[in-house]
Parts: C-alpha cells; sequence; structure tokens
C-alpha cells in the first residue's frame, strides 16, 4: 500500500485486535472499544451509536452517494454497502495499520460502488471536488478525536463536499472538555442547522446537520422503513430511529417557542 505524500512518516498508532468466540473487537487503547464485529453477522451494527448515526435515512431514504471518514472495524461501510445498494460509498482512513485489519473485519474489497481511500480527511475534504449526499464523520485516534477533525475550517469543508439538502453526521463524545465548542462550530459551519441525539447508554452524542436546508432537522420523515430496504434491518433500527425522530420534533418544538425576552 502506497502512503500519500502528506502521510509519509507520521506515525500511526497500531490498533489491538481481541477475539472471542463469537465476535472480534479493535482497540487502541484497554479503556475504549472502537468497533465491534460479530462474527456470524458481520454486517450487524454492534453499536447504538451507530444506528443513530442511520437517522439519515429519515430525511434521505435513497442516498445516491455516501462519504465516511474513520474506517475502524468497518460497521458502517459494511452495513452501508449491504442495504443501500444503489449508493457510491467512499471511506476516508488515516490509518494505514487500521486499513490492514479489513479482511480481519470482512469489510468488502474495493469495486465500482465502494472504495477505501488511505488519506487525511482534513485534507482530503478540502481538496476534493466530489459532492456527496451523505457524510458521516466517526474518525478518532489514541487520543480522541484528533483537532484537524472538529475545527471550524472542517466543518466548513464537510458543508461544502455536500450536495444542496445533503446531510452531516458526526459522532462526538460529552465528555470531551470542548465538546460544546465542537458543537458551535458545526452550527457555525452549517448556518445554524444542528439537531444532537444522545446515545442513552454511553457517552456518544450524534450531531446532525443538513446543507441549504433551514426545516431539514425539523420535519424529518416518521419512523417508516425505507422503500426495498431490508425488513429485518429495519427492525433492528427503529428504536435508534425513533430517537432520532423524536429529538427532531422537540427540536421543532423548541424552536416554535417564543424568543424569551
Amino acid at each position: 500500500m502506497t502512503q500519500p505524500d502528506n502521510l509519509a512518516g507520521r506515525a500511526h498508532a497500531k490498533p489491538v485486535i481481541y477475539e472471542t468466540a463469537t465476535s472480534k473487537s479493535l482497540f487502541f487503547s484497554l479503556k475504549d472499544v472502537q468497533s465491534r464485529m460479530h462474527s456470524l453477522r458481520p454486517d450487524e451494527l454492534q453499536f447504538e451509536y451507530t444506528k443513530i448515526m442511520m437517522g439519515f435515512l429519515l430525511h434521505n431514504p435513497d442516498p445516491r452517494s455516501i462519504a465516511m471518514v474513520g474506517l475502524g472495524g468497518g460497521s458502517l461501510a459494511k452495513f452501508c454497502y449491504r442495504y443501500l445498494p444503489q449508493a457510491d460509498i467512499t471511506v476516508i482512513e488515516i490509518n494505514p495499520h487500521v486499513i490492514a485489519h479489513r479482511a480481519t473485519f470482512a469489510v468488502p474489497p474495493d469495486d465500482h460502488r465502494f472504495t477505501v481511500q488511505l488519506a487525511d480527511a482534513a485534507k482530503y475534504l478540502r481538496d476534493t471536488n466530489e459532492k456527496f449526499d451523505v457524510l458521516l464523520a466517526d474518525g478518532f485516534d489514541i487520543e480522541g478525536l484528533p483537532p484537524d477533525l472538529c475545527s471550524r475550517q472542517f466543518y466548513d469543508d464537510c458543508y461544502a463536499a455536500l450536495n444542496p439538502n445533503g446531510m452531516f453526521v458526526a459522532n462526538l463524545h460529552g465528555c470531551n472538555l470542548h465538546y460544546e465548542m465542537i458543537l458551535d462550530r458545526v452550527q457555525a459551519g452549517f448556518h445554524g442547522s444542528l439537531l444532537t441525539v444522545n446515545d442513552p447508554g454511553a457517552s456518544n452524542r450524534l450531531a446532525f446537520a443538513v446543507k441549504d436546508n433551514p426545516n431539514g432537522l425539523t420535519s424529518l420523515a416518521g419512523v417508516r422503513c425505507p422503500q426495498g430496504f431490508d425488513d429485518t434491518a429495519w427492525t433492528e433500527l427503529k428504536p435508534s430511529m425513533a430517537r432520532v425522530f423524536l429529538a427532531s420534533r422537540a427540536l421543532a418544538r423548541h424552536l416554535a417557542e417564543p424568543a424569551q425576552t
């Protein structure tokens, strides 16, 4: 694998793979599990926050282009590849040691609609001319969320890389000391658009934003299975979709309240 010039010489942490009889997990440190896969159901989403991130389906049930920042164990990539066959998927991963484990986690090989790019996502999104319907940001390293992936510049570039009415979803952590500041940057980068949804069982906080659509986050569709989507997979997603939908309704009520004087 050839590294791009901007990655040459950069040190990257090697992940640790932990296997049981039924699962494989990817760690950078013992305190945080980056990804987990059920060995018999490799395309299944194991963590609630990843299911909540699929809430973009309530805004766009038929995306044709999806970009993902961070591969990890490939949970979201595999799920979207299997259940959204109409979508072209680009995954941007900076760590070659993570990509080296793609076969371990049953990440499909590159083909005409799926590719894993070894690249710095901040630079990739700043320089790309591609446009996407959905952009999912879930890029963490051994230190947590890298500064380049939570800067105002990064969110401006994510905005620019989306098609009109495109949706951005970021996995953040409420325990991050700069969490509120990061939310402000997302909201500023997306011209006021912001919806947050909490993972009730973890510190994950999911930030949703929509490009060029002031009503995009307050008028999400009800929790209905998209046409052609696998019924079993939707059943697994349904409680998480309800969280996103209820958060959308709460945001609509909040914005409708008279301003306090």
